[in-house]
């Protein structure tokens, strides 16, 4: 096996509190950012606004066909897919532009027919029953996480994983909107992806912790509890780091030459890659061991 560290012993436990107050500056970070900007900046899916197809008589270019609709069309920001086929393409904006005076604009600039194959407009109404659902499908991950890491470990691990979920996710989103980047139904996509793979860093380092208990069945002092959590992590710590690396060679590869198209949704994972495999060293464990030790203390005070 392809091992980074050798026989590490690094003291994770030991800087826990340095950990909190980096996770701590980076979600106030967020916070700042989300109340500077005037909430998050949703896009076309949760505020609503036009769904345009054309369909060209032959393929096109789809970063050539943005810059007319952001240079020439004005428009403030569009997504554009290709929906089909390498010719047919569907728009998303927020601007009140008539769908044949855009298709005729694009038709006088690329030299071809543009044909409208299809013209809807997503209410505000429909937009916010999105963010509801968004919202749901991701409280109800978090929720069924913390069962089935209930059921295999114990209910300080599980609570210990999903702080670590929210930390994951609200840090991305806190980034994302410090970068300014609209929310659409592809970051949602994304943030319920970083809890599965948070989660399962997570589970990783908690098995190991767990396989290592079980070896004293009479109880352990703080101070052996913390040097067992500290091994399980050094001991996993090669396994998560080339776990990581593997992932984000792709997700910048996929950021690099994969164009606009799937770039918010490759950067949203990126981040959460990144702050995720922070959480698994740091965060998990960390708040695991505040449970147990603030529990044993409180109960040597009672015996005293």
């Amino acid at each position: 096996m392809v091992t980074f560290f050798k026989n590490p012993q690094y003291d994770f436990i030991g800087k826990r509190k340095i950990a909190y107050g980096i996770s701590l500056f980076f979600i106030l970070l967020g916070i700042i950012s989300i109340i500077a900007h005037g909430g998050l900046k949703y896009g076309v899916d949760f505020t609503g606004g036009n769904l345009v197809q054309i369909k060209l008589e032959k393929p096109y270019d789809v970063g050539k066909l943005r810059g007319i609709l952001l240079n020439d069309a004005k428009l403030k920001s569009v997504e554009i897919q290709t929906f089909g086929n390498p010719s047919t393409f569907l728009l998303k904006y927020k601007e009140n532009y008539d769908a044949d005076k855009l298709a005729k604009l694009i038709e006088n600039k690329i030299g071809q027919k543009v044909m409208v194959e299809r013209n809807e407009t997503v209410g505000p109404r429909v937009g916010k029953e999105l963010q509801v659902k968004a919202l749901e499908a991701l409280l109800i991950g978090l929720f069924l996480m913390l069962i089935y890491i209930w059921i295999r470990f114990d209910f300080t691990f599980g609570v210990g994983s999903i702080i670590a979920l929210f930390h994951d996710v609200f840090i991305t989103i806190g980034i994302l909107s410090l970068l300014n980047r609209e929310f659409t139904i592809q970051i949602i996509a994304a943030l319920l992806t970083i809890v599965g793979y948070s989660i399962n860093d997570s589970i990783v380092v908690s098995d190991k912790i767990r396989e290592e208990l079980k070896k004293y069945s009479q109880g352990v002092s703080i101070k052996k509890l913390i040097g067992i959590f500290n091994s399980s992590i050094n001991a996993t710590l090669s396994r998560t780091i080339i776990t990581s690396l593997t992932t984000l060679i792709v997700l910048i590869a996929i950021l690099l030459f994969a164009g606009p198209v799937i770039f918010d949704f490759a950067l949203a994972l990126t981040i959460g890659v990144i702050v995720g495999t922070y959480s698994s060293i740091f965060v998990v464990a960390a708040l695991v061991v505040e449970w147990r030790t603030r529990k044993a203390r409180k109960a040597q005070i009672a015996k005293s």
